[in-house]
């Protein structure tokens, strides 16, 4: 973890932005019904109450039990049910088997959230100046946190309601973004050269942004917008997952195994595509972008186009030129990607949908995980992933850095995550 954030400076800030990302919480969960709270659709995603319940877990467990005086925990068997993979904590209930747990109930779980908000309040506005010096950057750490978990609450609830026949809609539409005009793909071209890489000490970050550190890069071009739904079509009617000759080995294998055709939510009906979304079941924008593809279907499709995936270097020396604006998850509003903006230089490069590395997730060179339980966070997931930048519409905003690194197995689609394309230099 790291922390130097100018949100935190008092008391009353701390607890600004925890009511505020604790409410953003609930505001997701609140339009679902109990049932929907209950819902796990496979190993990888977990119930709406799950995330709620574990969030609250997290700030029970770092922060109110190490320095709240007296503080009593809101049930003894909590702290086996909700702990997700700190092995230095305790034993856990199997991930697989989150969605047996029809006890404790949706009620519980609100009242356990709202014991855990309490304690956290009475703490930051009663502790001693110390103390809370010590807890802020938990604090600042566990809401970070929360924000993942709202992300996934609303990629696992999708995939949950997906399984559905009558495919549900889990939110009512909000007000459509303007329509934008069609952007035509087109390489803008990056100087490369010795470029400073990671988190710049500004604010919060997790551990696995730093530490700071040079890569030299050479010149590459980069696509101005994520690669659309038309253009993925394209990619379909061409026969691409009929054709070995595009795709690594391990993905030609999967998706003989597993019968794909087509990105995930995607169904073709007559001469038309259709997807499923967080609004029920629509008809395909072809200029809105690709989302819920996998490493391996952006890497075949990037060669299928003749171009390749950028590293994760690039993407980041390329995005620290723009600013943070994009197409995020606000007020408890949720989102599907949309068109890019007409006017961009390179648009898209946050929110919308995760955009796949070439990157395998990795250390920087001299990173070293944090001490205690909390160093469980990220480090000991630096096998077997691949890299995603850039945030997408479930993201909450202002979770968002240049320097952020999310993580995810090659072969996984349930998240918002799309595809840029990146170019050699001649």
């Amino acid at each position: 973890m790291a922390f130097d954030s100018p949100i935190f400076a008092d008391r009353a800030a701390i607890l600004e932005q925890y009511r505020r990302a604790r409410a953003h919480s609930l505001a997701l969960a609140d339009p679902l019904s109990a049932e929907d709270w209950m819902l796990q659709s496979m190993p990888d995603a977990s119930p709406v109450k799950w995330n709620l319940a574990h969030t609250s877990w997290f700030f029970e467990t770092f922060i109110l039990k190490k320095f709240a005086p007296d503080y009593a925990e809101f049930h003894p068997k909590f702290g086996y049910l909700f702990n997700s993979y700190y092995n230095q904590i305790g034993k856990m209930h199997p991930r697989p088997e989150r969605g047996l747990l029809s006890r404790p109930a949706a009620s519980d779980i609100r009242a356990y959230r709202e014991h855990v908000d309490r304690a956290v309040e009475t703490i930051v506005d009663a502790a001693p100046d110390d103390v809370v010096s010590q807890i802020a950057p938990l604090i600042a750490l566990g809401l970070a946190h929360e924000e993942q978990h709202q992300e996934l609450l609303l990629t696992d609830v999708k995939h949950a309601l997906f399984q559905n026949t009558l495919r549900p809609a889990a939110y009512e539409r909000p007000d459509t973004d303007d329509a934008a005009a069609p952007v035509a793909l087109r390489f803008e071209e990056m100087e490369g050269g010795l470029c400073d890489i990671g988190w710049n000490g500004d604010g919060f970050a997790f551990d696995n942004e730093g530490p700071r550190h040079k890569v030299f890069l050479q010149p590459f071009r980069l696509a101005n917008r994520l690669v659309s739904n038309g253009e993925f079509i394209e990619f379909i009617e061409d026969g691409a997952y009929e054709n070995p000759a595009l795709w690594l080995s391990d993905a030609w294998a999967l998706i003989q195994h597993e019968g794909w055709r087509a990105p995930l939510y995607w169904r073709r009906d007559g001469a038309t595509w259709r997807r499923f979304s967080l609004f029920g079941e629509e008809e395909i924008d072809p200029h809105a972008p690709v989302s819920h593809i996998s490493q391996y279907e952006a890497a075949a499709y990037a060669y299928w186009a003749g171009a390749r995936l950028p590293t994760e270097f690039e993407w980041e020396a390329a995005a620290s030129l723009f600013s943070i604006e994009g197409r995020f998850c606000d007020g408890g509003r949720p989102r599907e990607p949309q068109r890019a903006a007409a006017d961009a230089r390179v648009a898209q490069l946050y929110g919308d949908c995760w955009e796949w590395t070439a990157s395998a997730y990795v250390a920087y060179p001299k990173y070293a995980p944090p001490a205690g339980a909390v160093g469980e966070y990220n480090g000991k997931f630096m096998s077997g992933q691949m890299v995603l930048r850039g945030g997408s519409c479930a993201t909450p905003s202002g979770h968002m850095r240049a320097s952020y690194r999310n993580f995810f197995p090659a072969h996984a689609r349930w998240q918002f995550s799309g595809v840029r394309l990146a170019q050699d230099c001649d």
